[in-house]
């Protein structure tokens, strides 16, 4: 398997409710930096990108979007391809095995250019938090810290641009305020709720 298709999430197929179970059990894990290696925190980071990347694949290709924000997600997209592929090749580098793509449904997330993107927010802010929450697991691993937190920086600022493409206020909209604040699994699942329905089975 080429590592396009795993972008293209032709993986193991799990539901998007499954998928997400799996990212808020790991974040409660992340609060006590309780990975169990690097290669753990980063297949973890690698889900989370898996489902963005899909996201933005399946929302560009249904044709919501036109001009600036057209070109805007058409770029979020590749930078969410470029950060699986970067993600999957440290892992296979470190050793390990990268986690499978999951194949999702995102319900219906593209029935307009408002919920495309409002979907593509709590995403990125999802992101955000989940980041933020892992760090303290890579501590003693600066080079994989650093190349992390570059990440990080990147999905927070794919949320301030969709932020600023709904015209949200600034604090608490384009940005969340003078620091971000790692969220507790009960909100990172019900900020995933939106993405959730699925009728895919195992």
């Amino acid at each position: 398997m080429q590592r396009r298709d795993l972008i293209r999430g032709a993986g193991t197929v799990i539901p998007a409710t499954v998928a997400f179970q799996m990212l808020g059990a790991k974040w409660a894990f992340a609060q006590d930096g309780d990975f169990d290696s690097p290669i753990d925190v980063l297949n973890y980071a690698l889900t989370l990108e898996y489902l963005e990347a899909e996201f933005y694949r399946q929302g560009n290709s249904a044709d919501l979007l036109q001009g600036k924000d057209a070109e805007y997600l058409r770029t979020v997209q590749r930078d969410e391809e470029a950060h699986v592929m970067a993600l999957t090749d440290t892992i296979n580098k470190l050793g390990g095995s990268p986690v499978p793509a999951p194949k999702v449904d995102f319900g219906d997330a593209f029935s307009s250019r408002e919920s495309f993107l409002e979907a593509g927010f709590t995403f990125e802010n999802l992101g955000v938090s989940a980041y933020l929450g892992a760090a303290p697991a890579l501590f003693q691993e600066k080079e994989l810290l650093s190349a992390a937190a570059s990440i990080f920086g990147v999905e927070a600022r794919h949320a301030a641009i969709l932020g600023n493409l709904l015209e949200k206020p600034a604090e608490g909209g384009v940005y969340m305020g003078a620091t971000e604040t790692p969220k507790p699994r009960d909100e990172v699942l019900q900020a995933a709720a939106p993405f959730i329905v699925s009728t895919v089975t195992l």
